[in-house]
């Protein structure tokens, strides 16, 4: 194990030069709370992953991202001949480097079961070495008397779903009738399934969203097809390892994934809101009225089924403003579907826009 923290320090000096640069990722903060973003799910070749931990930290230093955790496998070290077993490694390799790049780095670890109940990270952990037994029930008691808070991981993969639909087992009823399912994947890779905001809204559940990722993150999301990973965005009190936590248990949590922004109302709505501004109006005639619509996010919002007299469809570019002409025999504020924000699992954000 030496060898390898040594090799860690040395591959530590190549990632993190004594300069480096960090992306800006215009996803905005909401009324009392920062908006974290962050991936919880990710593994290195600690795992069935083809990367060292510390690219890992790297990685998200570079796409501008506030919080990860590396969820290698327990039951599962197809690399065991070359790389020693050491279930806490990534987290023991990734820590200092974490703070170096100012990023929160959450412990967690991947319970990786057949169907049911499939995969499930616990996240928040102190040592994941204990997460090892025949029942899968008791290994996650054990990570929850950790104080772990316990994600299930795609609940619609064909590998257990084959035909992509998640559903409830007899031992997720029991885990949630105990406490002890605090979260969803909602998008999971390139995956996303709708179904999971009806079990998120119905049980409470946090809504997330995560890359999965075991190769390299640039060549998996690779522009121009993605423009970012999958990440699930937390509303917390304060940028730390503590509050971060916190909002998680507390289910303030959006899940963001392509396009896609998915998840309670409340949040939605709000971070909707703070995205975009409309301005007043700048310019009339005997007809029509002329303002613009500023989307200060990275996220474009389609909206769609807008009043008669208005534009039936509006596309909020990110990062840009876009002209609206309005004809005067329209009242505001205008009722627009917000075609890209899902609240449930067939239902969309409806935005009114008021100048």
């Amino acid at each position: 194990m030496k060898k390898l923290i040594i090799t860690s320090l040395l591959i530590v000096l190549f990632l993190f030069p004594a300069i480096a640069q960090r992306r800006i990722v215009n996803l905005p903060d909401i009324p009392g709370y920062v908006t974290l973003k962050c991936d919880f799910h990710m593994h290195t070749v600690f795992s069935d992953g083809n990367v060292w931990p510390l690219n890992r930290v790297a990685e998200a230093y570079r796409e501008g991202l506030d919080a990860i955790s590396i969820t290698d496998h327990i039951e599962l070290t197809p690399k065991k001949d070359y790389i020693p077993v050491d279930l806490n490694a990534a987290w023991k390799i990734s820590q200092n480097a974490a703070k170096e790049g100012n990023l929160i780095l959450v412990h967690g670890a991947e319970i990786t079961r057949s169907m049911p109940p499939g995969h499930l990270n616990a996240l928040f952990l102190t040592d994941a070495s204990t997460l090892t037994g025949d029942s899968v029930y008791n290994v996650i008691e054990n990570a929850v008397k950790q104080g772990a808070f316990i994600q299930w991981n795609h609940p619609g993969w064909k590998s257990q779903q084959p035909d992509g639909i998640p559903r409830m087992y007899n031992i997720h009823y029991r885990l949630l009738k105990n406490g002890l399912l605090n979260g969803i994947e909602f998008g999971n890779d390139t995956e996303y399934y709708p179904l999971v905001l009806t079990f998120c809204k119905k049980y409470n559940l946090a809504v997330m969203c995560n890359s999965d990722n075991h190769g390299i993150m640039s060549e998996t999301f690779a522009l121009p097809e993605y423009t970012h990973r999958p990440m699930t965005l937390v509303f917390a009190r304060e940028r730390s390892h503590d509050s971060l936590k916190e909002a998680m248990f507390a289910g303030r949590t959006l899940a963001y994934t392509g396009d896609i922004i998915a998840g309670k109302e409340e949040y939605a709505k709000s971070f909707f809101n703070q995205c975009i501004s409309v301005g007043k109006p700048y310019f009339e005639n005997d007809k029509n009225i002329y303002f613009e619509i500023t989307n200060k996010s990275d996220v474009p919002f389609f909206l769609v089924n807008g009043p008669s007299g208005a534009p039936g469809s509006i596309t909020l570019a990110a990062n840009r403003i876009t002209r609206v002409v309005l004809s005067k025999k329209v009242t505001v504020p205008l009722v627009y579907d917000v075609k890209n924000v899902m609240t449930g699992e067939n239902e969309v954000l409806k935005a009114e826009l008021k100048y």
